[in-house]
C-alpha cells in the first residue's frame, strides 16, 4: 500500500468547521475541527476508491501534480504561507 501526502486546512464558519484539501479541491466539514478533519480524510478515500474503480486514478492523480517516489505519492505544490491579512475596500 502507498501513501500519500497532503495539506488539511480547517475553518471555523459559523458554529461548523470547514475542511479542504487543495491538491485534491475537496472539501468536508463537521461540528468539531477534528471531526472535519477525519471527514475529509473519508471523502478523499472514497475519491481514490472510486477513481480507482473507473480507472482513471492514474489520471486523477497526475493531474493534481502528484508522482510516486518510493512508497510515497508527493506533489511539488508546497504551502508556504497562511495568515490573514486586510486589505481597503471601497463600498
Amino acid at each position: 500500500m502507498k501513501k500519500m501526502v497532503i495539506t488539511v486546512e480547517i475553518w471555523k464558519e459559523g458554529n461548523m468547521f470547514t475542511s479542504y484539501c487543495p491538491e485534491l479541491d475537496v472539501a468536508s466539514c463537521g461540528h468539531t475541527a477534528e471531526e472535519a478533519r477525519k471527514n475529509l480524510i473519508e471523502v478523499i478515500e472514497i475519491q481514490l476508491e472510486e477513481t480507482a474503480k473507473l480507472g482513471t486514478l492514474k489520471n486523477f492523480l497526475e493531474e493534481a501534480g502528484y508522482v510516486l517516489e518510493a512508497d510515497m505519492l508527493k506533489t511539488e505544490k508546497k504551502m508556504i504561507d497562511f495568515k490573514e491579512i486586510s486589505i481597503p475596500v471601497e463600498m
